[in-house]
């Protein structure tokens, strides 16, 4: 971005285009920008990852110049702001958030917040996805994720960004004034087992499942995401679009292409 003024902005998220946490967003973003567009889907699509409405037609239903409900996915609301909802030229910036719920480690495999900036870094618009941590029966701190909102942004909106790159914030689940900090961090990995199917019998005696949320222990390792929330601080992650596992391409040509495959 580099300090553009009045920058066009895009927000989207996961949790609904009611949700608290895309109002509190859109506040914010207005103290910098009177450029704002919010295209959300209507209703909650939490956990839809990076997923596309292809067998189905999306509907879209205005609500007044620049706010458009998505019977759709995150993804799908990210491409119909870009391509078609906004007119005359692309965002500058496309938010998404503010979820609620932790966006940490392997859970941006399954996000449906982190797959919207996802897509537009595919897009080539710089993309900021941001979550406040938060578990079940407890407050949401939106006061923490408002003031660190208001904080980061005019800084994160200076940076040269990078094709296929985009950033991953958590707020962590606590008082304002028990914030520890601010992290930049790198993408942790829980140990397995956070997502399971629990099986149950209806009245007629056929099975269903629900996927049981419940975050195992461990992970925290020095720098990364998981620990900076252990630590009640915020979570800044850089992160990219090329998932290629660098470390291991020598071990792979060590055995594919010193001796030819047969065929």
């Amino acid at each position: 971005m580099n300090g553009k003024s009045n920058p066009r902005v895009l927000i989207v998220n996961d949790d609904g285009i009611d949700a608290p946490g895309i109002l509190l967003l859109e506040e914010v973003v207005r103290q910098f920008t009177d450029d704002v567009w919010v295209v959300a889907p209507d209703e909650e699509r939490s956990g839809a990852g990076h997923s596309l409405s292809l067998s189905y037609p999306i509907r879209v239903k205005q609500r007044d110049e620049r706010h458009f409900a998505v019977k759709g996915t995150p993804t799908d609301c990210a491409l119909l702001g870009v391509y078609d909802l906004i007119p005359d030229r692309k965002p500058d910036l496309l938010l998404s958030g503010i979820n609620r719920g932790p966006n940490l480690a392997e859970d941006i495999t399954y996000s449906g917040t982190a797959s919207a900036a996802i897509e537009g870094a595919m897009l080539g618009i710089p993309s900021i996805a941001l979550s406040q941590i938060w578990t079940y029966q407890t407050p949401v701190q939106w006061e923490t994720a408002r003031h660190y909102t208001q904080m980061l942004l005019p800084r994160l909106l200076e940076l040269e960004w990078r094709q296929g790159s985009f950033v991953n914030v958590n707020f962590p689940h606590c008082p304002l004034e028990d914030v520890s900090g601010v992290r930049v961090t790198t993408q942790g990995m829980r140990p397995p087992g956070a997502f399971k199917p629990i099986r149950r019998v209806d009245e007629r005696h056929v099975p269903y499942y629900w996927i049981k949320i419940a975050f195992p222990d461990g992970g925290a390792a020095q720098g990364n995401d998981l620990e900076a929330a252990r630590d009640n601080a915020v979570s800044i992650t850089p992160m990219q679009l090329d998932m290629t596992a660098h470390e291991q391409l020598a071990d792979f040509r060590a055995i594919f292409e010193t001796e030819p495959v047969a065929g």
